[in-house]
């Protein structure tokens, strides 16, 4: 069977969709990014106060932790490789710039390849944020203490615009941003993230924006989550979240509590359309703290390849993933306009490549292709004021470019 692929944007643009409402048509707009060609960085070790730019072609070995400072900024050009040692973070008080393109990513890696082995983005005073198009691997190395580090970290009302990346392998939450901070989070791919905890994308306190066209496969916890704050339930959270392919997350930190492909509680918002939901241990779960009445969902696809599943941390316990679509314990309730599986085969997506992974451990190797077939369900299903299709991968030029 014919597949349908998303055409390529020419490299070096930004796509960023922009919602003002959930109940306003898509906004796309494209603005050329322009690659910074002064204060080059010397390649070799870094280490300490650093700033400039990370050159094409280059290669960078992270010895220790570095900082770039308020009113500074550390870029880094198409191509350029960095390999971080010694469990060292990068500390970012300033801006962080990283673009690559589609031909020429940009590298973030440790020099062992494992997961759980360098610091991450630590980011929480940052003035801006923007990653597009780069590769972020095996994050989450222990803290002082001991505890695994979350891969990027914002705890400031700041612009994070993160586009067209991959991570992998990270160790706690892979985003983690907080306080105000306003989103753009668009076709990035998120694999095997998370090891006995951690959400895929964790927005809290006041966090506004977009989610869309992401893959968010095998995560701890949930692939989104969204809430406010119980001493600080104002400003809300309030996050578009569609066009998303969610995929076989929550199993590890087993029945006591659940991971979900989304979740909003907490006196959050969420705008939860067109996305599909795969093998996930609940769905989209809506607690009865969160924002139900401004809350709204639909046209979401809920799939499963096995009728039963056992928890991973009580074997004894099966579960029933169609039980988990919209779960018991929450106040999401099956839309008219959602395709809901009764059973293995209905409503099945049809995805290129899914070797069926229901539960899958920390740093499990993706080799799915989450496109889909020409025949699938979710072709021509969407709501229209999102996207006419569901999932990440559109028959348009707007979905997921991995």
């Amino acid at each position: 069977m014919k597949t349908k692929y998303i055409i390529m944007l020419a490299a070096g643009f930004l796509a960023a969709a922009t919602f003002n409402s959930c109940k306003k048509a898509e906004i796309t707009t494209f603005t050329k990014i322009k690659i910074p060609t002064s204060s080059p960085i010397q390649p070799g070790n870094i280490s300490g106060f650093i700033k400039g730019t990370l050159v094409t072609g280059e290669t960078y070995t992270v010895t220790a932790d570095v900082t770039v400072k308020k009113g500074d900024t550390l870029y880094a050009q198409p191509g350029a490789n960095v390999i971080v040692k010694n469990n060292s973070q990068v500390n970012i008080q300033g801006v962080l710039k990283l673009v690559g393109t589609k031909d020429q990513p940009v590298s973030f890696n440790s020099d062992s390849n494992k997961p759980g082995t360098w610091g991450g983005f630590q980011c929480d005073t940052a003035q801006a944020i923007t990653i597009i198009w780069t590769h972020v691997d095996n994050t989450g190395g222990p803290d002082a203490s001991g505890s695994a580090r979350g891969t990027l970290k914002v705890k400031a009302a700041i612009n994070v615009d993160i586009e067209d990346s991959w991570f992998t392998n990270g160790q706690d939450d892979l985003m983690a941003l907080s306080n105000g901070a306003k989103v753009t989070i668009l076709r990035n791919t998120i694999s095997s993230s998370g090891s006995t905890d951690g959400e895929g994308i964790n927005l809290k306190t006041g966090v506004t924006g977009t989610v869309a066209y992401n893959v968010i496969f095998s995560q701890a916890g949930s692939g989104v989550k969204l809430e406010t704050s119980s001493s600080k339930p104002f400003p809300q959270t309030e996050v578009n979240v569609y066009n998303n392919t969610l995929v076989s997350n929550g199993w590890r930190r087993g029945s006591a509590e659940p991971g979900r492909a989304v979740s909003v509680g907490v006196n959050a918002i969420g705008h939860i359309f067109n996305n599909i939901i795969v093998n996930d241990y609940h769905g989209i779960e809506l607690f009865d703290d969160g924002d139900i009445t401004h809350t709204t969902y639909g046209n979401n696809l809920f799939y499963a390849t096995v009728d039963t599943y056992a928890d991973l941390v009580d074997p004894t316990l099966k579960i029933n993933i169609r039980d988990g679509f919209y779960p018991a314990s929450g106040l999401g309730k099956p839309q008219p306009t959602d395709l809901i599986s009764k059973k293995i085969g209905d409503k099945d997506p049809l995805f290129v490549k899914f070797d069926g992974t229901v539960a899958a451990p920390n740093g499990f190797p993706n080799t799915n292709d989450f496109h889909l077939q020409s025949t699938s369900p979710a072709f021509s299903a969407g709501n229209t004021q999102y996207n006419l299709d569901l999932g990440a991968y559109t028959s348009d030029d707007k979905g997921n470019k991995h």
